[in-house]
């Protein structure tokens, strides 16, 4: 069974990757936004902005989640940096 999930990356992290967004279909053990995250980060150079132990933020499905939360077929997956006001 094949999992398509839409990413959308925000700021200086759309900056970093070269892109706003993408559909992706989920590679096998790809079932969390944490391990999402991970994957994407390993595809290289820019890519590093979304590496562990970097400060970003994520939505599933335009709600805040945590690494640990499930990732399920056609849902959107958002990732940005902090964001502060002022």
């Amino acid at each position: 069974m094949t999992m398509k999930v839409k990413i959308l990356y925000f700021a200086s992290l759309r900056e970093a990757v070269g892109q706003s967004g993408e559909e992706l279909e989920l590679p096998a053990g790809v079932e969390t936004v944490g391990a999402l995250r991970a994957h994407l980060a390993g595809r290289g150079e820019g890519w590093q902005a979304l590496a562990a132990g970097r400060n970003v933020r994520a939505a599933l499905n335009q709600r805040m989640a945590g690494a640990d939360v499930p990732i399920g077929a056609g849902d959107e997956v958002a990732f940005f940096p902090p964001v502060t006001g002022g």
